[in-house]
């Protein structure tokens, strides 16, 4: 089956639902998402959207916060844009329909970690999934925007997938669009498109404890990769320093954010016997930028021999917490904590890539007709390590770009001439081997968690490329000759973006942001940027 459209969008986080809104007013969009349109990262986003509004503030001490939390790696011209656009963003949203929280009818403004004022414009504690049900709300009254739900991205179109160029290198290659996957009919749709764009959010599932919810497992990254997209700064992970902690076995379910700006709103960190610890790391103390609480509370876990750490609010106004903080109170509550009274045991967890593919000022990748947005893309805004609420920022910065881009210059994109050839899957069997999967995923998470998380070293990395690249050998020979099903895609994409972080990890001979390693616990002199390109593609 072939589709055709001047724009394709995988993922419908805010990056991918608002550009499909701004794009649908010049040209037809389909938007593809492998689950339904309002499972994203960005509906478990808590915190809110840093932007210059308080009279008190400004751009200046905005892109200077910003450049601090990045250690060094911040491209500063796009900090720059990006903070200066940001007020702008922020009314796109709330002309959107976001209901945004108010005080005396004027936005609500919350400080979080890294940040010197009060700037997070918020709704509640449940920000993105405010922004993602007005932007649902709006494209649902948008008749050219078609969603296809359900349907899993397997790979994008190039020349590599031309029969008369499959051996070919071509520069510069091109993107005309990407083979998907529908889940629920079980076939394989050739989606042709002018221009595609990757708003495929994060790839925090291939670490054992992590904030992201089941669908971020990298697809987007791993894709761009094997289509001979660049990719950077891979090895830049935040590991989100307080996701709540409770007993019991790990499951695949993501860990509980507990958000930055429950420490903006005067938390305070405890060890296991009640001491304020911060003080020990960082002047700034719990409004220390994210990579240092995190390593300060993975320390103190290990010289202990604990488990968790405390979050302590109970000395606030208990009714001021349950208003700040409706939706933590009820999950807390729900497990028999009542935050208003008792500390919040707390772990770090895999949180967000600081890399991805590597994009210019208007989002455009390596490969020509490929942008890529959100999480996903490396704008260089984020360095070594992202400011807290930089990221839904970010992400509708770059999506409104898009669309100034393409509104000016997809009248002069012409669809391909190629005959682009249909998936081909013959000779493969449908597999009952699933438990390879599940297994092989439980071994990946495990082995990126205890080798490849908050302090790395030569050793443990070296160890893990290689047990990922043995995973890697098996688990393509399994796709080669098996029908393709979800969770076998996605275990896929996961060791391509395990395989990547490693990659980037052995490249930096430094510490740096959150790349901690202790054979160079100093800044040396690495890269400024890490980037990877695969020079052949992997059908």
């Amino acid at each position: 089956m072939e589709i055709k459209t001047d724009v394709l969008i995988i993922g419908s986080g805010i990056a991918g639902l608002f550009s499909a809104i701004k794009i649908s007013s010049f040209a037809d969009v389909i938007l593809v998402t492998k689950k339904e349109k309002n499972e994203s990262n960005t509906n478990y986003a808590q915190g809110g959207i840093a932007a210059v509004i308080s009279g008190d503030d400004s751009f200046d001490k905005h892109i200077n916060d910003t450049i601090v939390a990045g250690a060094g790696l911040c491209n500063e011209e796009e900090v720059k844009s990006l903070v200066e656009d940001g007020p702008g963003c922020i009314n796109d949203l709330i002309e959107l329909g976001t209901h945004f929280t108010l005080e005396e009818e004027k936005l609500h403004l919350l400080k979080e970690g890294g940040h010197s004022k009060n700037r997070i414009v918020h709704a509640h504690d449940l920000t993105g999934k405010e922004i993602e049900r007005a932007l649902i709300d709006k494209i649902s009254t948008i008749p050219g925007i078609r969603i296809m739900e359900n349907c899993f991205a397997i790979d994008l179109i190039t020349e590599h997938n031309l029969k008369n160029q499959k051996n070919a290198e071509s520069t510069p290659r091109h993107c005309w669009g990407a083979y998907v996957q529908n889940s629920k009919l079980n076939r394989v749709i050739k989606i042709i498109s002018k221009v595609t764009i990757l708003a495929t959010g994060g790839l925090g599932q291939v670490y054992l404890h992590t904030t992201n919810p089941a669908i971020a497992t990298g697809d987007g990254v791993a894709m761009a990769y094997r289509a001979g997209a660049k990719v950077g700064n891979l090895e830049f992970i935040q590991f989100h320093p307080t996701s709540l902690y409770h007993s019991g076995p790990v499951t695949d379910r993501h860990s509980f954010l507990i958000s930055e700006a429950v420490r903006g709103f005067g938390g305070i960190l405890l060890n296991s016997s009640g001491e304020a610890f911060m003080q020990k790391y960082d002047t700034r103390k719990e409004l220390a930028p994210r990579d240092i609480v995190a390593r300060a509370i993975d320390n103190e876990l290990k010289k202990r021999g604990d488990d968790f750490v405390l979050l302590d609010i109970t000395h606030k106004n208990g009714e001021e917490i349950k208003t700040h903080f409706p939706n933590i109170y009820a999950k807390c509550r729900g497990l028999n904590i009542d935050i208003t009274a008792q500390p919040i045991p707390v772990v770090p967890a895999a949180h967000y890539s600081c890399g991805g593919i590597v994009v210019d000022h208007f989002a455009k990748t390596s490969l020509k007709g490929l942008f890529a947005i959100g999480e996903v893309a490396m704008t260089g805004v984020h360095g070594a390590n992202r400011l807290a609420s930089n990221s839904l920022l970010e992400a509708v910065v770059y999506a409104k770009r898009v669309c100034e881009y393409l509104k000016l210059n997809l009248v002069k994109t012409e669809q391909t001439k190629h005959i682009i050839p249909d998936w081909d899957d013959s000779g493969t069997l449908t597999s009952d081997e699933k438990v390879l999967i599940s297994h092989s995923q439980k071994e990946l998470k495990q082995l990126m968690w205890d080798y490849v998380g908050i302090v790395r070293s030569d050793l443990r990395l070296n160890f893990a490329g290689r047990r990922v690249n043995n995973l890697y050998t098996e688990v393509e020979e399994f796709y080669k000759k098996t029908k393709i099903f979800d969770s076998l895609l996605e275990l896929r994409d996961m060791i391509t973006c395990a395989s990547l972080i490693i990659k980037s990890a052995e490249m930096r001979k430094e510490s740096r942001g959150l790349h901690f390693t202790t054979d160079y616990p100093d800044y040396l002199r690495s890269p400024k940027d890490t980037i990877l390109q695969n020079t052949f593609h992997r059908s």
